[in-house]
Parts: structure tokens; sequence; C-alpha cells
């Protein structure tokens, strides 16, 4: 579903080249790129999320993971590790040849 976003109104173009008209398509444009990357609200009734990672390793804040068959939000208090590796030892063992 695409998202429901008023589309600026463009200056009608003059006969021939005009400085002013370029100015304000510029300016149509640029208000339109900021509209569509400002967050807004969001009503959906109907959503599909495909190749969600399994963990939040590199998403921003807010962003969606799959963590053990449930959709999380990353959050920056809470991290989720793509995997856990530990090593230990105990003792000491000594080799000696003869």
């Amino acid at each position: 579903m695409a998202r429901q976003q008023p589309l600026p109104s463009l200056p009608l173009p003059p006969e021939g080249y005009s400085q002013a008209y370029f100015q304000q398509l510029v300016q149509s444009i640029v208000l339109y790129m900021q509209s569509i990357q400002t967050p807004g609200e969001g009503r959906h009734t109907d959503m599909v999320f495909t190749d969600l990672p399994h963990h939040d390793k590199g998403l921003e804040v807010g962003g969606l993971f799959q963590h053990v068959g449930s959709v999380k939000i990353s959050q920056a208090h809470n991290p989720h590790l793509s995997g856990v590796a530990a090593s230990g030892a105990v003792g000491t063992i000594t080799v000696s040849t003869s």
C-alpha cells in the first residue's frame, strides 16, 4: 500500500525559460522530499515484512527485527546480540618430551 502523502502543487510553466519558475519548481521538489522524509503517523490494516534480520546489530533505534519467533523493535538500552561466544580455562598443563 502506498504512503498517502499530499503532493505539492507545481507552478505552471511559462512559454520560455524563466529563472523564477525554475526556482519555484526546485522549491516544490525540495518541499516534497522533506515531507516524505519526515516521520508521521501510520495506521495500517495489512502489512508484510520479508527478510527481517535476526538481531538488531546495525539497526537504527526503532528498526524491526525478528528474535526467537517474535518481531521486536530495536532499542538503544536493550540490545539483542547476533551470537554468544565464550571461552575459559582452568589450571595448566605441562608437556615434556624425553
